[in-house]
């Protein structure tokens, strides 16, 4: 063979980190906090609503390309009651292979060679991969830390001249991710707005990753960029089941968005997976209707899990930054003697008995995130309360 195998356009990307880790945590016996994803499932009355579907026939053969009705007309009664954004849901909803398939798709089909994707980084790793696929050229933003002066870490920001700055005549859009994996930082309104403005001032468009929308901690708002003034035409907004109701297995996502927008990413999802999770679409689609008392709950578990770990690692001697979403935390391992992250991660299962993410992984600029590790806190509490008394072995 005269070339390489793999695509040029992905020799960059090998095996991603959370397979490594998971391994390494299988190997070692640890705790693994470094994938995010719950150990216990979601509701059982979803869980029914599948069965159901199953042996009933309904999503056994291939649905509809757009997805079922019954989750499209879901989808669309969500975002106009939380959200007030009203959508067809039949020229303006698309279901998806998980919240990755619609990142992948979209950008594949909004994205042509030469044009630039600004991201906020750290990232979710499938966002460089995506763009490099499409032939675009990615365009981090760094999130930085800012330090509470009070003391207990502190929050991620945005520094919209920063953003602003990487604009060019090149730019094509704006790929968004709030609540924001990994940092767990929540955008507000205001900054929100100032990159409204911006994309419409510019004429970008927007790819507004928001699939943790619901868990959002310490009285922090949840804003979809779509509802702000003149974004209504020029977002594409992903959302997923698998954050909010604990079945990431399942693979349900969608996007919703204008008709236009719509059309150009299902003519390149229908060449993915065309369809998937027949039965899954139906359960979810009840999912969605779920009363307001499981959001709360599923926000006040979190939270206390949040604080549980938080206050276990700042005990351990990391520094926490506390997030307002998600369900991550980001540490600084400097006050641990470290500023390496991988070498930290990598030494961690051997040393105390759990696996943690280095967010290195999530830049391009890996300086800018070397002291930093993400651990995962969509646990059971018996296993973050194990994991915060193997993490004291560090001090």
């Amino acid at each position: 063979m005269t070339r390489t195998p793999l695509n040029r356009r992905l020799a960059e990307f090998g095996t991603t980190i959370f397979a490594e880790m998971s391994a390494l945590a299988t190997s070692t016996g640890s705790i693994n906090l470094g994938q995010g994803f719950p150990d216990t499932d979601g509701p059982l009355e979803v869980r029914e609503a599948a069965e159901r579907a199953l042996r009933e026939g309904r999503g056994n053969q291939y649905p509809p390309g757009p997805g079922v009705p019954e989750l499209r007309t879901a989808i669309a009664d969500h975002q106009r009651a939380r959200y007030g954004l009203d959508h067809d849901p039949d020229t303006e909803v698309l279901v998806t292979a998980g919240a990755t398939e619609a990142i992948a798709a979209s950008l594949l089909a909004l994205v042509e060679p030469g044009d630039e994707v600004i991201a906020l980084e750290p990232y979710y790793d499938s966002y460089a991969a995506c763009v490099a696929m499409a032939g675009g050229t990615r365009v981090p933003v760094t999130l930085r830390p800012q330090r509470d002066p009070r003391g207990g870490g502190g929050r991620y920001v945005l520094d919209l001249d920063e953003l602003r700055a990487a604009v060019t005549p090149r730019t094509r859009l704006i790929l968004l991710n709030t609540p924001h994996n990994p940092t767990g930082t929540v955008l507000s309104r205001a900054e929100l707005t100032a990159i409204a403005e911006l994309a419409v001032e510019r004429d970008l468009l927007v790819v507004s990753d928001e699939v943790y929308e619901h868990l959002v901690f310490d009285g922090a708002e949840h804003v979809p960029i779509a509802s702000l003034p003149g974004m209504r035409e020029r977002t594409v907004t992903i959302g997923s089941a698998g954050k909010t109701y604990s079945f990431t297995g399942w693979k349900v996502g969608w996007t919703t968005a204008s008709p236009e927008l719509t059309a150009a990413v299902r003519s390149a999802k229908q060449f993915l997976t065309y369809v998937s999770s027949g039965p899954f679409q139906y359960a979810i689609a009840e999912a969605l209707r779920l009363p307001d008392a499981y959001y709360e709950g599923l926000r006040a578990d979190l939270q206390a899990k949040r604080d549980l770990l938080g206050e276990g690692l700042a005990q351990a001697g990391f520094e926490v930054y506390r997030p307002q979403g998600t369900y991550f935390v980001t540490t600084d391992i400097r006050p641990l003697g470290s500023g390496d992250g991988f070498a930290f991660c990598r030494s961690l299962p051997e040393r105390a008995g759990v696996v943690a993410i280095p967010n290195a992984v999530f830049y391009d600029h890996r300086e800018a995130g070397a002291p930093f590790v993400r651990f995962a806190f969509c646990k059971r509490t018996d296993v973050l309360q194990e994991a915060v008394d193997r993490l004291k072995r560090l001090g």
